[in-house]
């Protein structure tokens, strides 16, 4: 499946912004899917992942309570609202497909990725300033 990432922007702290994700290739139903980051000068850490029907998510501490997870398989898209931004949260977003194993319809634990899948796509800038 191949990810693309949009939505991204310049958005003073405390605004929203909502990222989607839109799948070409495959379903998007196939696949347990998630959101990493990556800010200046840091390596690539999870956001939220949901997985493949139930909309069962799990979030980094960084952000639960402000951001939310969702998808709408029938129109083979993934979202991201992210509210009460940060300027902490200025990175470049990616979304990508996770292991459902982590990730699953009975519960979401952790965002790790699919094995054998390391393509990120383009990603999103996400430029949270004043």
């Amino acid at each position: 499946v191949q990810l693309q990432a949009s939505g991204g922007g310049l958005v003073e702290p405390g605004g929203s912004l909502r990222l989607s994700c839109e799948a070409s290739g495959s379903r998007l139903r196939d696949y347990a899917v998630g959101w990493f980051r990556q800010a200046p000068g840091s390596g690539r850490e999870p956001v939220a992942c949901i997985s493949k029907w139930s909309g069962n998510s799990s979030y980094a501490d960084s952000a639960k309570g402000r951001f939310t997870i969702s998808r709408d398989n029938d129109k083979n898209v993934m979202y991201l609202q992210m509210n009460r931004l940060k300027p902490a949260d200025t990175a470049v977003y990616y979304c990508v497909s996770v292991n459902p194993y982590y990730c699953s319809d009975y519960g979401c634990y952790g965002c790790n990725r699919r094995t054998g899948d390391d393509s990120w796509g383009q990603g999103t800038l996400v430029t949270v300033s004043s």
